[in-house]
């Protein structure tokens, strides 16, 4: 696990480039602490940040092919780069380490672009083919690794991280009000255009090919499900899951430094933590060990069970709110997910003892373990109703104060593609509208979702939502926070259950194995009761609980978000009368607004940093 950087093309601005290129790897040094490199030529500016984990003595980026005329920078891990080693070898390439990246080399010099579809691992990277002056760039099928670019003059700057793009000279620092538009819905940055004006994500499953001064973005992979109507044996493709799982997690533990686990209460990382076969596991929680929001009770039982070690800690309320400048710094943009900072506590703690940490991202979204998942099963009956019923209901009771069963009234007028956007949905287009002081788009949730929902047209409404949620919410949330989180305390952080041969096998299983009105995750949740506690095994899906919105009602952190939403700042982009409503219903108990609150307040501390601030550093 490293970081990437560098520039393509040449403009006035970077008269010396190795400074320029020097200052760009200087941001993102918390990625590779070990080992730094460049090569800089004419044309091409290549930074590399190294976090040694494969072959330490050698795997040096920026790496060359031996005619010295292919050059890589990689950030990520290849797990059967030993097979690919063999295959090129066999081929007559000749390898000078034992480094996944040489892989890349000389499977880019066999195979061009179709390399994507042979490699199986987590990866960002950018090859120069000095002979034919190409830039060839990829993002992994998932998107568990980042890849950031910004267009200058016609030249490529890119990096891992945004903070890294901001170092270069004439890059600005202007909000995207598109984007803060689309975060009030969604609770991350869902558009190609990051939250700084000109500055873009690859998305996953997708290469970039730039020569002659033009660029090209290409799709190679689309992970679309596609459940099997005639299903083998329950108990056959359980033992399936059980071998892939197994086989996964082992792949995943290649290095040649100690690998542990992120452990919380739930199935997929104790299933995970019940595979893997190192000792030391890791937890966070709040408040006391017995209260919802803490779940250390649970790790240190299930690992005294498996004869392994839990390390956990209780973080306390200041120390959360204390944090969230350095979440901030460390996500490039914001991020309304509690967990996030969470997140960051128990990668530090690991990153104490270890260098790289197993975690269980992606069960949810590849098996089908999200609660939301039900809905379709819950609405079908009274989806017979005719919609024009619905609707006329669902105007009705809008109008109405709250009761139990509103919202399934309301939501059960709705097709999966009008309401669905993914696992969070924070502020409706009314809601935001009517907040937003800033430029509006007026484009809707429900516009933006829509072209995904037309590849999956014809599919169950389950394996549609799955969809959404693998495009949106696992890009954009699960998996940016977990590379930023580890990679801020310099840990690599692996996640078994998002491997392309675990997609490959899962895209077919039926949905009456993935969600069934008594289970989410059903097949899985039997595979993982062969290898857990049945406490564990059947345990309630939770997320990372977070208990913000016990602390948004104490004096003490409500008046320093009160002090915020204040801000001449906040005053700019919002309705500040609108933000005290928020509070004050949130405090009285009128209405639980947390998770609004929170995504207001967290723009505004990164807007602090990464725009109001004169130059982008690491808050104290």
């Amino acid at each position: 696990m490293c970081g990437v950087s560098g520039f393509i093309g040449r403009t006035s601005a970077d008269k010396d480039r190795e400074a320029i290129l020097k200052k760009m790897m200087d941001k993102i040094a918390h990625r590779g602490p070990d080992q730094e490199g460049m090569y800089v030529n004419d044309k091409v500016a290549l930074g590399f940040r190294r976090l040694s984990i494969i072959d330490l003595d050698h795997g040096m980026q920026p790496m060359f092919n031996e005619t010295g005329d292919v050059v890589i920078v990689f950030n990520g891990e290849i797990y059967n780069h030993l097979e690919l080693r063999e295959d090129l070898i066999a081929k007559g390439h000749v390898f000078a380490n034992n480094a996944d990246t040489e892989s890349l080399i000389h499977g880019y010099e066999e195979y061009g672009v179709d390399l994507l579809s042979k490699v199986r691992g987590m990866f960002a990277f950018v090859i120069y083919d000095m002979k034919k002056d190409l830039v060839f760039a990829a993002r992994d099928f998932f998107g568990i690794k980042p890849f950031y670019y910004a267009n200058l003059d016609g030249n490529l700057i890119f990096s891992s991280e945004i903070k890294s793009i901001l170092a270069y000279p004439d890059i600005k620092r202007e909000v995207n009000e598109e984007a803060l538009e689309q975060y009030l819905s969604f609770q991350y940055s869902v558009l190609p255009e990051t939250f700084f004006k000109g500055i873009y994500k690859l998305p996953a499953g997708h290469y970039m090919l730039m020569q002659d001064g033009k660029t090209e973005i290409h799709q190679y992979y689309d992970p679309l499900m596609q459940p099997a109507k005639q299903p083998e044996s329950l108990e056959k493709t359980v033992g399936e899951i059980e071998d892939l799982v197994h086989e996964s997690t082992m792949a995943h533990m290649i290095a040649d430094v100690e690998v542990g686990a992120s452990l919380s209460s739930g199935v997929d990382s104790s299933y995970l933590v019940a595979e893997f076969p190192g000792e030391k596991t890791y937890t966070v929680g709040f408040l006391d060990k017995e209260s919802k929001y803490n779940e250390i009770r649970y790790a240190e039982n299930l690992t005294a069970e498996l004869g392994k070690k839990n390390i956990s800690k209780t973080i306390s309320s200041d120390e959360y709110f204390d944090s969230i400048p350095k979440v901030m710094y460390y996500m490039d943009e914001p991020l309304a997910d509690p967990s996030c900072i969470a997140l960051y506590f128990v990668d530090e703690l690991a990153a104490k003892d270890i260098k790289v940490v197993l975690s269980g991202e992606g069960a949810d979204e590849f098996f089908g373990g999200y609660n939301i998942y039900h809905e379709p099963l819950s609405l079908a009956g009274y989806q017979k109703l005719p919609a024009g019923l619905r609707k006329a209901l669902a105007s009705l009771v809008k109008k109405l104060p709250n009761f139990k069963g509103k919202n399934f009234i309301i939501r059960g007028s709705k097709t999966v593609e009008e309401r669905f956007i993914g696992n969070a949905n924070l502020f409706s287009v009314e809601e935001r509208e009517r907040l937003l002081k800033s430029h509006l788009t007026h484009v809707t949730p429900a516009e933006i979702c829509a072209p995904y929902y037309a590849k999956c047209e014809g599919l169950s409404d389950i394996a549609k939502m799955q969809y959404i949620d693998m495009n949106f919410w696992l890009q954009g949330d699960i998996l940016l926070k977990a590379d930023k989180m580890s990679m801020a305390h310099s840990l690599e952080a692996r996640v078994p259950y998002l491997d392309i041969k675990v997609f490959e096998y899962i895209k077919n299983l039926p949905i009456d194995y993935r969600v069934t009105d008594e289970a989410t995750k059903r097949a899985f949740r039997i595979a993982a009761k062969r290898h857990l506690p049945e406490f564990t095994a059947n345990k309630k899906k939770l997320g990372f609980p977070v208990p913000i919105r016990v602390w948004l009602k104490e004096d003490k952190y409500f008046d320093k978000i009160r002090q915020a939403f204040a801000s001449e700042v906040a005053g700019q982009y919002f309705d500040q009368e609108l933000l005290m409503q928020m509070l004050e219903e949130h405090r009285s108990g009128k209405a639980d607004n947390s998770r609004k609150i929170w995504a207001i307040y967290v723009f505004l501390v990164w807007y602090e940093i990464y725009i109001a601030a004169d130059e982008v550093q690491i808050p104290a």
